[in-house]
């Protein structure tokens, strides 16, 4: 029978927020594939587990997928992690759980630590969804462009940068909007603290360990924005791919806030 690649969140800081499962299976498994052995096995030692290690990171995500991917084929239970949270967010892994969907074989998720989740739920943000944009590349700008939401949206961010960042953020979205800056989740050094974005920039400078550790920000949501025509019509340009003239002029109106007569009227030209 082929193995099981079972994907284990593993703790943001605190060893102490491995849950009883992780530990059981990360015991149990043929091979424990890490971001970084040299940082995994501090986890498996604190934990007693002595179990075998194969490295797998960026930069050799696929040739040691491969093997991974035979051992799972030849019957071993595989546990991925990162070198800490959720692998696959914002850390390799994700093309190894691709490769092993493909070949039908079985993956199994263990629920855990995600400093993105943990920020969330203490940003205090009240909202139906939110966007996780992660790193953003060094020219931030058209990026930024893009994340203009009436949703909160989490970004990581290094501590050389997180200063550049806030202030691209208080830029491009004005001062009034809030942020959540979380750093240090679960560790000896963790803050949270909510502010407009006119006040990230000071807070950030007060003191020189304010700008050291992990970061988190979660921007808060934006002013929601009626669509205009061009949005609507672009809208129900993709809708009339799949959709007859009605359905797809009544759709478009409720997505867009547009008068459902003036989009069938357009749908009905279109159609012509």
């Amino acid at each position: 029978m082929p193995g099981t690649l079972y994907v284990v969140a593993t703790p943001i800081g605190n060893l102490a927020d491995s849950s009883p499962r992780s530990i059981e299976t990360l015991r149990a498994a043929d091979i424990v594939a890490c971001e970084d052995t040299r940082t995994s096995r501090t986890l498996l030692a604190h934990h007693g587990i002595a179990a075998h290690t194969v490295a797998l990171h960026t930069h050799n995500e696929r040739e040691a997928g491969e093997k991974l991917l035979r051992a799972l084929r030849e019957g071993s239970n595989v546990a991925l992690v990162s070198d800490a949270g959720t692998p696959g967010i914002s850390d390799p892994g994700a093309l190894l759980v691709a490769a092993a969907h493909r070949e039908g074989l079985r993956v199994v998720a263990l629920p855990g630590p995600s400093a993105a989740i943990a920020a969330y739920s203490a940003s205090g943000f009240v909202s139906d969804r939110f966007v996780f944009a992660g790193f953003l590349p060094a020219q931030r700008k058209k990026a930024l462009d893009g994340l203009d939401l009436p949703w909160p949206v989490i970004f990581y961010e290094a501590p050389h940068r997180v200063l550049e960042m806030v202030e691209a953020l208080l830029a491009r979205f004005g001062p009034a909007r809030e942020l959540v800056v979380a750093r240090e989740i679960s560790k000896k050094f963790e803050e949270i603290a909510r502010m407009t974005l006119a006040a990230a920039p000071a807070w950030l400078a007060a003191g020189p360990h304010r700008q050291q550790g992990e970061f988190v920000l979660v921007l808060g949501p934006g002013e929601e924005k009626p669509a205009g025509r061009a949005d609507a019509e672009r809208v129900l340009s993709i809708l009339l791919e799949r959709l007859p003239a009605s359905e797809a002029a009544k759709l478009a109106a409720k997505i867009t806030g547009l008068p459902k007569k003036e989009l069938y009227a357009s749908a009905i030209k279109r159609s012509k």
